[in-house]
């Protein structure tokens, strides 16, 4: 019974660190409801509409890059405080700024807390959940990303008929979130092995006697002695497949023109001819089936395997992608109802192939001494190519009535290339330990 009410404890302060994924994901959405507005408002033109929609995403790259630094240095909570606090920054700066560049300021600002919330949430939670149920709480922060898209969308769509301002109380809501997150983590303890690796060894027992691991209490004086892993840099001949895979099934994620999507919903839906109030509703069932589909490919991905999962989504995308393309074709879709069916037919493929197995695994694939180098690969990768699809978007639309089939056109012919690129070079990492992947992916 004991131990039941200590996992209990973990369960609790995996939950706490995990709402840094409900607000990156409400980040990563919410601009969707407002950019149409800012444009409007301060007479942006395509480029600096997507200039001003990406700063986020320019500062997420430059999270991601930099996060393993401080929470290595300072310890996982400290850092966790500190990404609480910008996101309650970026919300206050964001519904209030007057001024096109202190919004950028602040876009920047949270763009950066969901850089390295995208780091360190997870580390935060791996090391103080229980092993037998250490999978299933380092999902809850993916878990959590989704939800935060949809509530996202939700409230966007609440909003929608508040005037003017609407776009203030989309962007300000996110105060509450940030606010919860800033002080329940005054509730959680620091990761006992970040405590243990810095010498802290008392602190350690305690925090693992408190979360019920008690094997690991024996365990501490070793973990205080324990050398470092030697540097070594990625960048060796020895390492070119992982680095291959990550990068290329990383820039295929984005290429998918899933952030194009998430950023631009509501407008893509006034280009398909939906009325501005149906324009923010349709993506709340965008943000459910990503959610649902999300929870699905947690409870499958083990069993079926990374790489079936993948070539599946792949030929789904591919077709509701087409399907997307062929809408916009004539120009004239006013009413096209099946727009919303592609869109979620799209979604739901993606979220059960791209979305779920890429983050999986990049961490998969790499062997501990560059580890944490080639996951900021795979994320730096990822998150640059997720600037780029998110500014040149409202450019290609503008640019031409057919903007919106040529885009979702190169979607699908990207989506195309990754089911050979999946089917002939990808390996099945399923079932298999990390040292098993580590010598098939290494040769000395």
């Amino acid at each position: 019974m004991q131990t039941n009410i200590n996992h209990r404890f973990a369960i609790r302060c995996s939950l706490i660190a995990s709402l840094g994924g409900f607000l990156f994901g409400f980040e990563t959405a919410v601009i969707s409801g407002a950019e149409k507005t800012i444009q409007e408002l301060w007479v942006l033109d395509s480029f600096w509409q997507g200039f001003t929609v990406s700063a986020s995403l320019i500062g997420t790259v430059i999270g991601a890059l930099v996060a393993s630094f401080p929470a290595q240095r300072f310890g996982r909570k400290k850092v966790l405080l500190v990404i609480a606090l910008f996101y309650l920054l970026s919300a206050v700066g964001c519904a209030t700024s007057y001024a096109w560049l202190l919004f950028i300021f602040f876009r920047f600002m949270g763009g950066l807390a969901v850089g390295v919330s995208s780091v360190v949430g997870p580390i935060y939670i791996s090391e103080i959940a229980p092993a037998k149920i250490r999978g299933r709480l380092t999902g809850s922060f993916q878990f959590m990303i989704v939800l935060g898209i949809f509530v996202a969308y939700l409230t966007n769509f609440l909003f929608v008929g508040l005037g003017d301002d609407a776009w203030r109380w989309m962007l300000g809501i996110m105060v509450i979130p940030a606010s919860v997150f800033l002080v329940s983590l005054g509730f959680v303890p620091e990761s006992p092995r970040w405590l243990a690796m810095k010498g802290f060894g008392e602190r350690a027992k305690q925090v693992f006697a408190r979360l019920g691991e008690l094997d690991e209490i024996g365990r501490i004086s070793d973990l205080s002695r324990q050398e470092p892993l030697k540097r070594e840099s990625l960048f060796q001949r020895k390492y070119t497949k992982p680095i291959l895979y990550a990068g290329i099934l990383a820039m295929f994620n984005q290429l998918s023109g899933i952030n194009a999507i998430l950023y631009y919903a509501p407008r893509i839906f006034e280009m398909a001819g939906f009325d501005k109030e149906q324009a923010y509703l349709q993506p709340v069932f965008i943000g459910g089936a990503n959610l649902l589909f999300t929870c699905l490919a947690m409870l499958i991905i083990d069993k079926f395997g990374r790489k079936k999962l993948l070539l599946v989504g792949s030929v789904g995308m591919f077709v509701f992608l087409g399907l997307v393309a062929q809408a916009f074709r004539g120009g004239d879709i006013a009413g096209n109802s099946a727009m919303l069916l592609y869109l979620i037919g799209f979604i739901a493929f993606f979220a059960f192939s791209q979305g779920a197995v890429i983050w999986v695994f990049i961490s998969e694939i790499f062997p501990n001494a560059v580890r944490s180098q080639g996951s900021s690969l795979g994320s730096f990768t990822h998150w640059i190519m997720a600037a780029v699809i998110s500014w040149v978007f409202p450019i290609v639309v503008e640019s031409s009535p057919q903007g919106g089939f040529y885009s979702f056109v190169f979607y699908s012919i990207m989506m195309g290339l990754s089911f050979v690129f999946i089917w002939k070079f990808m390996p099945e990492t399923k079932g298999k330990s990390l040292e098993e992947i580590q010598k098939e992916m290494i040769r000395e």
